[in-house]
């Protein structure tokens, strides 16, 4: 091998790649003058539809030029999260203040309600909301006293009708677990600031049409208006409970005496 040559080549590749990084240098010095310095700027990775919750698979982060940047634009992920675009917006835009904001009131209880899924109201004192404790986004149960004659107590019974139900709004305070159309509801939902528990004489209840005309016929045929038990947010076991009547309240004794006195009554 001619050492010379091969130093000469290598003298001159050298050079070249210098003028080239000389060159890209100051074009880039050029455009960083003309159109500013590259920033990040959250952009719509898909087409978003009016009142979608925005998350990681519908937008992006991107670079571009300062000059390019909208007014109220976003610069990370984590400051667009959870929130609801409140206009259509296109693949390729950038993701701007006055196009988002939190899921609440704003955007309406329909937008709050599953897809297959409806709301209904329930009027309710202290005694049946848990002292009124009861916030959106909770879950429930739904408890009715029966009555099979009129007014005979052996016959009353109390009945879990329904479990683990989400509170969609307290009131006029409403719940921000916004559903996405076609796919579960995310568990992970930025909170709204509710660190008061409002006053408020209805819950509304988040159900499936046939659990809706449960409780309508609750609330128009029955003796007593059902009560509400609260869950923790993270227990979804549903547990198979069977009626209670008066017995199972009174114990095993006084059932026995009672079928021993109706007993000696017929024997007489």
């Amino acid at each position: 091998m001619n050492t010379r040559s091969f130093t000469l080549a290598l003298v001159i590749s050298l050079f070249a790649m210098f003028m080239v990084y000389t060159y890209v240098e100051d074009q880039k010095t050029h455009f960083t003058k003309l159109y500013g310095t590259m920033s990040s700027v959250v952009v719509a990775k898909t087409d978003i539809k009016e009142f979608e919750l925005i998350d990681d698979s519908k937008v992006t982060v991107k670079n571009v030029p300062q000059n390019f940047l909208a007014p109220g634009h976003f610069k990370t992920m984590r400051e667009v999260e959870n929130t609801v675009a409140t206009v259509p917006i296109l693949k390729g835009e950038q993701i701007t203040k006055p196009r988002l904001t939190f899921p609440g009131e704003k955007t309406g209880l329909s937008r709050e309600v599953s897809v297959g899924k409806r709301a209904i109201a329930i009027s309710l004192n202290d005694q049946q909301a848990v002292s009124k404790l009861i916030k959106p986004g909770d879950r429930v149960d739904v408890i009715a006293a029966l009555d099979y004659s009129s007014g005979q107590k052996d016959k009353q019974a109390a009945k879990t009708i329904l479990q683990d139900v989400r509170v969609l709004s307290t009131g006029m305070s409403v719940s921000n677990n916004l559903p996405i159309i076609g796919v579960e509801t995310p568990t992970v939902i930025k909170k709204m600031h509710l660190n008061t528990y409002s006053s408020y004489n209805t819950v509304t209840l988040e159900l499936d049409p046939f659990q809706v005309q449960k409780v309508f016929f609750l609330l128009t045929y029955g003796s007593f208006k059902p009560i509400l038990s609260l869950r923790n947010v993270n227990d979804k076991q549903k547990v198979n409970i069977g009626d209670t009547r008066l017995y199972d309240v009174l114990g095993e004794d006084a059932a026995l005496k009672a079928k021993q006195f109706f007993s000696d009554k017929y024997k007489q």
